[in-house]
């Protein structure tokens, strides 16, 4: 051997995030039936009114018997600050269409609220500050869209992912 150290192979860097989501998500999903997304993107789906004081714990899906029996909507539990349950409750039904908009298919029918201190739940919101240059190139491409609704949803999202790092 001529003493040379074989070359080793260049890995792109990931942010751990990543790795840590693909590690809980499946543990996530055997037990409370759904999946990081949902936890994190709670605040968008219901709005800042309810989403800085609740947080989904778990879809409880009912039991099949076998494969014939047709598709039963999940049971959605969701922890709240007290003092908030009532307001949560009173838009129950705009909550459960919210919630089956962002699945894209009538996940839940029912929603049962806990009372607990949801600052423990939830997702820290701290993330890196993305590049301005990616940041003017997407409010660019998105100049376009009529829709404000819309386009603010892409430039939230736009702005989450670089700010995950690339």
């Amino acid at each position: 051997m001529d003493g040379s150290r074989p070359p080793f192979k260049k890995t792109a860097a990931r942010p751990v995030g990543d790795l840590v989501s693909r590690l809980l998500d499946p543990v996530i999903e055997r037990r409370a039936g759904m999946t990081m997304d949902l936890i994190a993107s709670w605040t968008e789906i219901v709005g800042d009114r309810h989403g800085n004081k609740s947080a989904p714990q778990k879809l409880n899906w009912p039991r099949q018997a076998s494969d014939d029996q047709p598709f039963e909507p999940a049971t959605l539990v969701v922890a709240c600050d007290t003092g908030h349950v009532l307001f949560m409750q009173h838009d129950t039904t705009t909550i459960i269409s919210r919630v089956n908009a962002w699945f894209g298919f009538s996940a839940v029918a029912r929603v049962k609220f806990t009372q607990r201190d949801t600052k423990a739940v939830k997702v820290s919101d701290n993330l890196a500050t993305p590049d301005p240059q990616r940041t003017a190139k997407l409010a660019t491409a998105l100049a376009e869209i009529d829709d404000p609704n819309l386009r603010n949803a892409l430039q939230k999202m736009g702005v989450g992912v670089f700010s995950r790092g690339s």
